[in-house]
C-alpha cells in the first residue's frame, strides 16, 4: 500500500488499485474512496458493502448474451449515499475487478493482523 497526499491535507492509504481506478483508505476520516470513471467518490464500509452487493448482482453474461436493443449501461445508484454510477459493461467488468481485489486486500490485512496479534500475546 503506497501513501497519497492530496494537496487538501487529507492522508489517503492506497487499498488496491488497477488501470482503471483505485480505492483508498482514510483512516482519520474512516471511510474510503473509489477514484473510478473519472471521479473520486467518499464511502463508509456499510455503503461500500452495498456497492459490492449492486456490482455483483448485475449479471454480465446475460447483458453480453441478449439480442434485443437495449443499450449496455447499468445504473448504480446505493439508497443513502450521494453517489451514481452510469456504467458501461466494460466499466462494470473494471469496477468488479476493482472490488474484488479492494476485499481480498481488506481480508489480507485483518488476517495478516489476527496472526500478528496471536504470535505476540
Amino acid at each position: 500500500m503506497q501513501e497519497l497526499d492530496l494537496p487538501q491535507g487529507f492522508n489517503f492509504t492506497e487499498v488496491f488499485s488497477t488501470p482503471a481506478g483505485a480505492v483508498y483508505q482514510s483512516d482519520a476520516e474512516r471511510c474510503w474512496y473509489i477514484d473510478f470513471g473519472g471521479k473520486l467518490a467518499r464511502f463508509d464500509y456499510r455503503n461500500l458493502l452495498k456497492l459490492k452487493k449492486a456490482v455483483y448482482q448485475i449479471d454480465i453474461e446475460h447483458l453480453l448474451l441478449t439480442t434485443d436493443k437495449t443499450p449496455d449501461l447499468e445504473i448504480i445508484f446505493i439508497c443513502a449515499c450521494d453517489h451514481c454510477y452510469v456504467l458501461s459493461l466494460i466499466q462494470i467488468i473494471n469496477l468488479k475487478d476493482l472490488l474484488q481485489g479492494t476485499f481480498a486486500m481488506l481480508e489480507l490485512n485483518h488476517i495478516i493482523f489476527d496472526r500478528l496479534h496471536r504470535i505476540v500475546a
